[in-house]
């Protein structure tokens, strides 16, 4: 592992070092409280992933999903990806279905948005399109910001096979959730839904839009004519 962590450090810019508690709201406080930065873009996090994927075995990744650097546990998700991805092109679905577990079961060290958004419909998401999705639904019940932040970023994936009906019923439980991270999240795979299936954000806003929290109604309206935007924030 330390190999990998040298290869981010060739790498690392400490202006962003500086400035990336801050943007991940890593203070006394934040949801990122604690976590600690090497100050390496997400491009050159990709290039240090694939330089070691076909390298690590699965006793390293964990320690590195577990490593106290951001980059790191970013790094770490990217080579999961690309073994998932390697695993079912290869059509080795047992290895699949083992990393998605393994994904599951880390998703302790999965804790700040970004490292969610990049993996949750990439995992997560790609396994559950052709299963039953009860694994979503005990993590959007779960009580833990981010568990419930994947639940709803995984249905990217199936929104993008034409399959908003997770998104709407996951968006209905979370109206009330009290996060802001949370209302970013479901409004903006409403509005990915509404990109798909214009009917689908259309029949929700009109029963919901009343309700939503104002940050899931703007994020969820981002692509309609201006003239439905002011309608609905009107409402």
């Amino acid at each position: 592992m330390d190999d990998i962590i040298d290869a981010l450090r060739e790498f690392a810019d400490a202006k962003r070092a500086a400035h990336s508690p801050k943007f991940f709201k890593a203070i006394p406080g934040g949801y990122g409280e604690g976590d600690e930065f090497l100050g390496v873009a997400v491009p050159d996090s990709r290039k240090v992933a694939r330089r070691f994927s076909s390298l690590l075995e699965e006793a390293t990744l964990d320690d590195l999903l577990k490593n106290r650097y951001h980059e790191a546990r970013l790094t770490a998700l990217f080579i999961l990806i690309q073994w998932f991805e390697e695993a079912l092109r290869k059509k080795n679905f047992g290895k699949a279905g083992h990393i998605f577990q393994f994904y599951l079961d880390h998703l302790d060290y999965v804790n700040n948005w970004d490292l969610v958004d990049s993996s949750a419909y990439k995992i997560a998401g790609r396994w559950l399109l052709d299963k039953d999705r009860a694994p979503l639904y005990e993590l959007s019940k779960s009580g833990h910001l981010w568990r419930e932040r994947v639940s709803v970023v995984a249905t990217m994936e199936f929104i993008r096979r034409g399959d908003t009906t997770d998104t709407i019923q996951l968006a209905r439980f979370f109206l009330d959730h009290p996060h802001d991270l949370m209302h970013k999240a479901v409004g903006w795979m409403l509005r990915e839904a509404g990109i798909k299936t214009p009917v689908v954000l259309h029949d929700f806003l009109r029963a919901y839009a009343r309700q939503m929290p104002r940050t899931m109604l703007r994020y969820s309206i981002e692509k309609l004519s201006p003239e439905e935007r002011i309608h609905y924030m009107v409402r």
